[in-house]
Formats: C-alpha cells, structure tokens, sequence
C-alpha cells in the first residue's frame, strides 16, 4: 500500500530556509519590532485573586496621568473574545454562537483565576502605560476559589459558573464526553487479571520564546493587525466576528513570528484588546504582554487525572480498556480537554468517559498534540506494567496488542510495526533493558523504555496562487506563517518541484491575508501536508495555461490557483514512530539524565530532511521537560500561581538537551505533496512515556505523576 522513496530533485534534500540570511542578521521584522506613526503603547492590569467579583474600579487617577490617551475596564468594553471558549473542541459558530451561557469576554466580571484581565491601557510609552496600571484602584469581593479537576466537581464545591463546574457541551449540556465501543463486561469477563491505576500529570505552558504582542491600526472601518498568528486567515475570521465585521475589513500581516506550539492559533485577546483601544483612541496601539502576562495570560496543557482499568489474558491479550479521565480546564473552555491514547490499542472493548472541569488555574488549551502526550504516558505507563507483570517483554507486548488494519478499517499504509522493531534494533533494546526492572547494584542505575504512536496525517482544504513572469520567474503566493517547522521553505520547495525549476527560481509571498489566499492555519500538522497540496494543484493549472497560452511576454504574467479538498477513499491516514530511551537513575539525589535517545518515524516522504530532524527533537525536548520537569505549580492556600516563568517551571536548556538520533522510514503513499505527512507534532506524543517507562525499568519503581521531580521519585525510592 505504499513505496519506498529517494529523493527527487528539490525535495528529500537539505535545504536551508528561505528567510535564514534574514531571521539570523537581525533584519527580519517580528511584531514587536514594527513602529507606525503615533503609535501608542499599552499594557495590561491582571487580577490578583484567583476568584474574585469586582465590586468598582477607579481609572480616574490612571486617567489623569499625562500620556495616557485611554483605559478599558469590562464596564466600557465588553467584547466577547469567541476562540477564548469553546465547546467540546469547537470555536463560537457563527450560526449560533454555540456557547451562549458562558461566554469569555476580554475583561471579565467576576475574575475567575490570577492574571485573568481586567483593565488596560493605552499610552504614549510603556512606562506611563506601566505606571498607569499601578494607579488604577480594582475593590474586590473575594469569592471561594477550588484548584483540582476532582475537588471541583464534588457537591460543596465554590461554583466557578452558575451552571456548575462541568463544562458544557456545544449543545449547553453539561456531561462527560463519553465514546464506547464493544461490550465491556464480556471483556472482563474474558481477562485472566484485572489492573487499575491512577496517574495523574501537570499544567505544561508552551512556553514559546516570542511574547504575547499585537499591533493594531484603524483606517476608517478597516482594521489591520500584525500579529504573531499561526493561522492569519483563522485569525482574520475571529476577529471580525468579534468586532462584529466582515471578513474583508480585516487584514492580518505576520511576516515573521518566534513560535507557538498552539498557543498563537486563532486570534487572542491580546489582538481584541489592541484593536478596542485603537478604535477608542483612533491612533495604533502595540499591546505587550510582560512573560508573566504571557505565563498566565496564554494557555498551556491541561491536567489530567486518569483512571484506568484493563482486562488482559495470560497470554497477554488485552480485553477490555476502561478510562475515566479528568481535564482541568481552567476557568473558560478553550479545547476539548481530551485523553487520547486509548485509540492505539487493537481491543474490541474500550470505554471512555472524560470530565472537562473548570478550576481557579489559568487556562488550557492547545500545546502541540493537544491530547496525547498525557494519555499515551497513562495508557503507555499501565500497558507497560502488565506487560512486565506478565513475564513479556513490552515490545512484544505492543506488537501483539497495538491497532492494526483491518478489513473494516483499512490504511492508506501502515508501517507501525516496521518502525518498532526499526528502532529495537538501533537502540539494541534487548541489551539496555533489564529483565528485572531495578535490578542493577548500587545507587546509579540504568534502564530503558519505549513508547509507540500513531498520529493522524489528514487530508484536507486549503488555497494557493502561483504566478510567471515573462522572465521566468515564479511567485507562489500561500497564507502560512513559519512558526518554526520552515512553511515558507517548504512551501516553495514543493512548487520548485512540482514545476521542475530550482527553488532558486520561485519567491515565496506568505503572512498576509491581503495578499496570500486561504490557509488551513500551522496547528494540526496541517500545512505541509494541505496548503502544500494545494500548491502541487495551482502548479498544474499553471502548467495547463502554460502549454495552451505559452509564457508570458513583456508586463504579463499568468496566474493559476487551486483550493483542493482531497479525501482519503474511506482510509485511515496516519504517521507513526517508537521512541526508545536509555536513563541513568542516581537513586541518592533523585535526578534523572538521558543516555540514549533514539526516535523512529515514518512521516511520508520528508520534504527538507533536517528541518524535519530538528523538529522531532525539538519536540522530544518538549516531552522530556513534560517528564521530568515542567508544571505550573499552585499554592492550594491562597490560589496563587508558583512557577510562573522558564527558571520557576525548570524548562530544559542547552545544557540539559540529550543526543537524540532520529531515523525516518521514508515511503509514498500515494495521497498529499509528493507522500508527505505529518512531522511537527508526531515527536512530543511519545517521550513521556518513554523517559517514565524507561525510570521504571531503572528503579523498579512506578512513576504515576508527572512531571517525575527529585522530591517524587526520592519518595518512591525509599
């Protein structure tokens, strides 16, 4: 169902990014370094309290202060902020406003967590604007406040909404979402052994190196918004649907932007905030948040708690795989809170009920693989533990149990098995694992784990225009924006090879929704495989008038464009990887250090080999900092956040960053750019697991919280 491939002649060879010269010598303008004429500056005051109604606030002196041009409180701007909530993983309808009780607005009344907004102000500097925050007098009515997903549902809890702490559905219903498949008491009854387990993992805040800015500018009733956007046609749509305009009087620029990971898709108050102040003071405002403004002002991955429950064989045959999953939400549904993981297991009998809640903690929403990293590190974790329970080695427990094609669910190809044992055998996984999980004398000890995954590669819509000169040279005109995995680079790429030109040949114009068409947005792992296609079929068209009409003469140039929406014939289209991890264990300090890495995927054909490299391990980076380290800590006392900044939360530096070899199982399936799937968000799902399995088999002892700190595992070791 698929073929090996070699490179083509542009594509599968290291290319370095178009913008290199530019990013690397300073002269590459990112939102904050733009200026316009007149432009003010504004801030943000955030709540203090983690629960709290606001009974007045006096603006009057921060008014007074020369220089100040405009303050905003909820009481002079309330505008509905419609990606700040959603709905079982849906943004506002445009039809129905789908969320119609609980909605999120700009600034809020009551306050529902520290650092939710509550005034703003625009200034001629930042430091009056800075100053101007300190004057402004907020009376609060503090209001009980409750922190954990669990606690927040129990029956005396404080009630964050009137409606209660479970969040509601698109439908206004409050109730888990629950998917079940099989008949779960004949998959018990079908087991030899039960096992049950709780695990439970942290707040992870994407932590991207850019803060929060926007740049907004009113030309009568048009707006332009620079901004560090992941999707500048999704940013541009939510926020005329906000301002309550049309489509066509916003323009959205971001030329350049400094990463993401899910936390700069759609658009964000930030944008909102900006574009009401400008308006108020008809003059452009820069809105910039401070890092704790962006630590608590952004969202990160929700925490869980998992509840697990499985069936299995002696023969090492799941039956049954029962979750009961908790997501803390923070105080506005901004995602679905999913668990995934369940999904990779080939068992007739699975059950699943997951509680989206609302908390006093800042807010989640997306991090890069939204749901997985968490849930495969459950699932992966419990899976692991019956398998050295059962005397099997976890490998041949995973290639007996994992999700296979099918009869009635077919792939379009199917390589997870090849990458598990691809990656055994480069990791000489029977030599660094031990038998006997713990076993090794003294304090330092040495243990190996693995992890496996399978991630969706989906086709879909999106737009592209290309363009030829009379001499010869081609402009592909695409609404991505670079946050990281080279959408620009390779973009062009794929056009250079569709037409069979140097990329040399081909300018890319991208970030700006006057200029560039629809694209699907950079979330979702989307863009290579759905504006790249886009950009194979514009270049047909291209080529079709070509050969009817011949090149363009003088001033003229022909321009073709295409918005596919390809389907997968009724397959399931996916990427998969294993990831195997060496850890050293100093059983007297608790510290965890990485020997080995080794990261196996199979993501299609690879456009630019090592931009695709660097983000699996960029990405393995993110998920060991998830393992051993991040979490935004609170007091339970006062509700106050703890770990707010990268030194607080421990985030991984240079110092900390492993060697992680990365191998890809290159082939063709037949659907999207040249067989290209997934790559960007594919690395994070699995090192987790991996790193906590792989401790385990060290110490013998049982991780079941993450991020695994110096203080839990010590007080496992004893």
């Amino acid at each position: 169902m698929s073929t090996a491939v070699q490179p083509l002649t542009t594509i599968g060879h290291v290319t370095p990014r178009v913008d290199a010269i530019a990013r690397v010598t300073g002269q590459a303008k990112y939102t904050n370094d733009l200026k316009l004429p007149g432009m003010l500056y504004a801030r943000v005051l955030r709540s203090p309290q983690p629960h709290a109604r606001i009974r007045h606030i006096d603006t009057s002196a921060a008014s007074r202060l020369p220089g100040v041009q405009a303050v905003m409180t909820h009481e002079t701007a309330q505008v509905v902020w419609g990606a700040g909530a959603v709905a079982g993983g849906r943004q506002y309808s445009d039809a129905i406003k789908a969320i119609t009780q609980q909605r999120r607005y700009i600034f809020n009344n009551p306050v529902r967590c520290v650092g939710d907004a509550v005034a703003a102000v625009a200034a001629s500097t930042r430091h009056i604007a800075e100053q101007a925050l300190a004057l402004i007098q907020v009376d609060y009515e503090l209001l009980p406040f409750v922190l954990e997903p669990e606690a927040a549902l129990a029956a005396e809890a404080p009630q964050i909404w009137p409606e209660g702490n479970l969040c509601l559905d698109v439908s206004n219903n409050s109730a888990p979402v629950v998917s079940a498949h099989g008949d779960m008491a004949a998959g018990f009854a079908a087991a030899d052994q039960v096992f049950t387990q709780r695990y439970d993992t942290g707040f992870v805040h994407n932590a991207q190196l850019e803060p929060r800015c926007a740049l907004a500018h009113w030309q009568g009733d048009t707006l332009t918004l620079y901004t560090p956007s992941q999707g500048i046609a999704n940013c541009r749509h939510d926020m005329a649907r906000d301002l309550g305009l049309g489509d066509q009087q916003v323009r959205v620029v971001c030329n350049y932007m400094g990463g993401g990971f899910g936390n700069k898709n759609q658009n964000q108050d930030a944008d909102l905030i900006a574009a009401t102040l400008s308006r108020q003071t008809h003059t452009p405002v820069m809105l910039e948040y401070t890092r704790r403004d962006d630590w608590l002002g952004m969202h990160g991955r929700w925490p869980t708690v998992q509840q697990y429950k499985v069936g299995v064989t002696n023969a090492g045959t799941v039956t049954a795989i029962e979750l009961i999953g908790y997501s803390g939400m923070g105080p506005y549904r901004k995602n679905a809170g999913g668990i995934g993981g369940l999904e990779l297991y080939a068992c007739p009998n699975r059950y699943r009920a997951i509680s989206p809640v609302y908390t006093n903690r800042t807010t989640s929403g997306n991090f890069r693989a939204p749901s997985e990293p968490h849930g495969v590190y459950g699932i992966e974790s419990l899976m692991d533990d019956i398998a050295y329970t059962l005397g099997m080695d976890p490998v041949e427990f995973t290639l007996q149990n994992m999700l296979r094609p099918t009869a009635e669910q077919q792939f379009t190809n199917y390589s997870l098995d090849t990458c598990i044992q691809m990656g055994a055998e480069q990791f000489h996984w029977q030599a660094r694992r031990k038998v006997r999980p713990g076993s090794d004398p003294g304090p330092i000890k040495r243990g190996a784990g693995f992890s496996f995954m399978m991630f969706r590669a989906a086709l879909g819509m999106s737009s592209a225009v290309v363009q030829v000169d009379a001499q010869q040279r081609y402009t592909l005109f695409v609404g991505v924006t670079d946050v990281g995995p080279g959408a620009k680079t390779t973009m062009g790429m794929i056009a250079a090879e569709a037409l069979g030109v140097p990329l040399s040949q081909v300018d890319v114009v991208s970030g700006d929704t006057d200029r560039c068409p629809y694209s699907v947005g950079e979330s979702g792992s989307r863009t290579t495989i759905m504006t790249g296609m886009a950009v194979v079929e514009a270049v047909k068209d291209l080529q079709q008038q070509m050969a009817a009409h011949g090149m363009p003469t003088g001033d003229d140039v022909l321009t073709a464009s295409a918005t596919p929406a390809p389907l997968p014939d009724g397959k399931m289209r996916q990427c998969f990887g294993a990831h195997f991890v060496e850890v050293e264990v100093d059983t007297r300090l608790g510290t965890t250090r990485i020997t080995k890495y080794v990261a196996i995927h199979e993501s299609g054909r690879i456009i630019n080999p090592q931009t695709a490299q660097d983000q699996i391990r960029g990405a393995v980076l993110q998920g060991i900092g998830q393992a051993l380290h991040e979490d935004l800590l609170y007091d339970p006392a006062s509700g106050q956040p703890l770990t707010t900044g990268y030194y607080r939360a421990r985030h991984l530096t240079h110092r900390d960053a492993p060697t992680i070899d990365v191998h890809f199982l290159e082939v063709d399936d037949g659907y999207g750019p040249f067989g290209a799937k997934t790559v960007g968000e594919s690395g994070i799902i699995l090192a987790p697991a991996a790193v906590a399995n792989a401790i385990f088999n060290a110490t013998g002892k049982r991780m079941t919280s993450l991020p695994i700190t110096r203080d839990k595992l010590l007080g496992a070791l004893r």
